[in-house]
């Protein structure tokens, strides 16, 4: 009894189409490898699923090189292309393919699409990870020694900051202190009885503490009166204030 007759239309269910995919891109994939094997052909089969992944298959050593072959067969077959448009079409293939081979390493590197490679590619990416890992710590043990060499400069930088501060902090006690005991010697000192004693002697002097120049002083105004009434009695006629009292 044999299959029924598949309608050709989009599968509704997700499982189910995505299992379809799979067996029928292995399918197309097994039928492009024997063709090229048994009949001797270049094959190149590239598919893109629902996704948006990559699925290919190419004969020659290189599916560039059976692009490009393409794309010649194809300009013989029409009318010969500008140069320019030429050149700017092969650089898009070889853009192309570079982009296409890098994303293919990123998503080997992050562990992913590993099952088409061989012992050989998996001890590479290996090494490659390897060497990746030793540049990354390498670099982040250089960032953490500059760090701290900062650090210990700033730091240095605030201990002398410091260290002049105290010191300008000191000299200004020093000159507080200084200006004090200045005070306390030029000003009023007490004696050991209690009174004040004048710290500049000989200024200030009140007249009774000298009883010398005190006496002097009274002897000679008692000298000048005398004379006074003495001249007055000889000259009566005399004015006082002229000049004849002083004589």
């Amino acid at each position: 009894m044999g299959r029924g007759k598949v309608e050709m239309r989009r599968i509704e269910n997700k499982i189910s189409r995505q299992v379809t995919f799979a067996k029928r891109r292995n399918g197309l994939l097994k039928k492009a490898y024997e063709l090229s094997l048994l009949c001797d052909a270049e094959v190149a089969l590239i598919i893109f699923s629902g996704r948006g992944r990559l699925f290919e298959f190419s004969s020659s050593s290189c599916m560039y090189k059976t692009l490009e072959r393409y794309r010649t067969c194809n300009y013989n077959s029409q009318e010969a292309p500008p140069v320019e448009n030429e050149i700017n079409y092969q650089e898009y293939l070889k853009l192309k393919t570079r982009v296409e081979f890098l994303q293919s390493s990123q998503r080997n590197i992050l562990g992913e699409d590993l099952g088409p490679l061989s012992m050989k590619d998996l001890e590479q990416i290996e090494n490659q990870i390897d060497v990746s890992l030793k540049h990354i710590r390498s670099r982040k043990n250089q960032v953490l020694l500059d760090q701290l060499f900062d650090l210990k400069s700033k730091e240095q930088e605030l201990q002398d900051q410091n260290k002049d501060l105290r010191k300008k902090l000191q000299d200004t006690s020093c000159g507080e202190n200084a200006v004090h005991m200045s005070w306390q010697d030029g000003g009023w000192q007490s004696s050991s009885n209690g009174h004040a004693i004048d710290p500049y002697p000989g200024l200030l002097q009140h007249p009774e503490h000298d009883s010398s120049m005190q006496i002097e002083y009274h002897q000679t105004y008692m000298d000048q009166l005398n004379d006074e009434d003495h001249t007055a009695s000889q000259h009566p006629n005399a004015q006082p204030g002229s000049s004849a009292d002083w004589i």
